[in-house]
């Protein structure tokens, strides 16, 4: 049996000043933060929030940009902490939440307890910390939840919910008692569950069965339908997709079998594939339009950054009073915030292909991301400038 290689230990000291190097950008970086937040620096980007112009910005997700900010601010009043970053003892990652519940008078306690346990053990102490007050944990609705995920790249999708003891006994007695009522189900392993895993199975087979009855009986059918996005030529051939709206990509045999009581929607495409609208015949957005919107969009505000999905509205590019048409290549959704910055802040939208471009008052394009090397104020030689520059213009930046 060969032996384990040694590291050498120049690389791992090197690790270590790296680390430390990194650190202390990193505390600087919340410094700039802070400082940028209370100037006020999003506004100018027409943003909500400085948690939403760092996430445009840094192309960081929006939960880490609101917990970088509420770090940055308490950091000002942990210098110990402070130092415990800049120095690399401790990682941003602990750092962040330790300020969540550190004081002046607690955090040089906190410091050593924190070099001994994971990030996950202080996080977990710090939402032990954030706990809602007792009249909060009395309201229900704060309580409950449900919430769902694609994994497996879309071929799963992931089921998780709390709630309280009246709706969990409603919910598991419904579940029960459909599940006794269904026939089994071929497999395909042909291994037959058994014990536990039958039950299981059962239930969840119950609950899809308890959401078909409801979208058949529901008032509002467009909005209760499960809509896949295909081809005709996918209902006879394997080579093409499906996509489920909100969801993952499926395979042409779960189409077929999905046709087969389907109500179908067929909507007059461009020959780049993309939906035609009403023209002038209405202002309002029909639904079949608005759901070719929303997959084109993603379901969310097409502002950089924004990842607003709630209440989202169609906003035509050239406005309607204007002679602008209710068509798919003069609509994009936004969110209430953006339709005002352009309706009202002297912003503007484009589409670009498929893709929405937003400009400044005054025609200039709005990029979200840092500006070009030569133009930050970093410590780089001209030739590390001159390699960061080319590999920019590789990925056509």
């Amino acid at each position: 049996m060969s032996a384990t290689p040694s590291v050498d230990p120049e690389v791992v000291a090197h690790i270590d000043q790296l680390h430390a190097g990194i650190s202390a950008r990193q505390r600087d970086l919340l410094r700039n933060v802070a400082c940028a937040d209370r100037a006020g620096r999003w506004r100018d980007d027409g943003c909500r929030d400085m948690a939403q112009w760092l996430c445009g910005r840094l192309g960081i997700s929006n939960w880490t940009a609101r917990r970088w900010v509420s770090a940055a601010h308490a950091l000002e009043q942990l210098p110990h902490i402070s130092d415990a970053l800049e120095t690399g003892i401790l990682s941003l990652d602990k750092v962040v939440e330790l300020t969540r519940f550190a004081t002046p008078e607690s955090e040089s306690r906190l410091i050593k307890w924190a070099l001994r346990v994971s990030p996950a053990a202080i996080r977990r102490k710090a939402d032990i910390a954030n706990r809602p007050s007792l009249e909060e944990t009395r309201d229900a609705d704060d309580a409950r939840f449900l919430r769902w995920w694609w994994f497996d790249d879309g071929r799963r999708m992931g089921l998780e919910g709390q709630f309280g003891a009246a709706q969990g006994a409603a919910i598991t007695k419904a579940l029960r008692r459909v599940a006794e009522t269904l026939p089994e189900l071929p497999t395909d392993t042909g291994l037959e569950p058994t014990g536990q895993d039958l039950v299981e199975q059962r239930c969840a087979d119950a609950l899809e069965h308890l959401c078909r009855a409801a979208s058949a009986t529901d008032a509002d059918p467009e909005m209760a339908t499960v809509v896949v996005h295909t081809t005709l030529g996918a209902c006879r051939r394997d080579e093409d997709c499906a996509v489920i709206e909100d969801g993952p990509v499926i395979h042409p045999e779960v189409a077929r079998r999905l046709s087969c009581d389907a109500r179908l929607q067929f909507v007059l495409h461009d020959r780049a594939g993309n939906a035609l609208g009403i023209g002038r015949a209405s202002r309002d957005v029909p639904r079949w339009l608005r759901r070719q919107l929303r997959h084109r969009d993603r379901d969310c505000c097409t502002f950089p950054g924004c990842e607003m999905r709630g209440y989202l509205q169609a906003h035509h590019i050239i406005h309607w009073e204007d002679g602008g048409l209710t068509d798919y290549y003069n609509l994009v959704l936004v969110c209430p915030f953006h339709h005002k910055l352009v309706h009202e802040l002297g912003w503007d939208v484009r589409l670009k292909g498929s893709m929405a471009q937003w400009f400044r008052p005054g025609g200039k394009r709005y990029d979200p991301g840092p500006d070009p090397p030569q133009r930050l104020a970093l410590d780089l030689s001209s030739s590390e400038a001159r390699v960061l520059d080319q590999r920019r213009a590789a990925v056509g930046l």
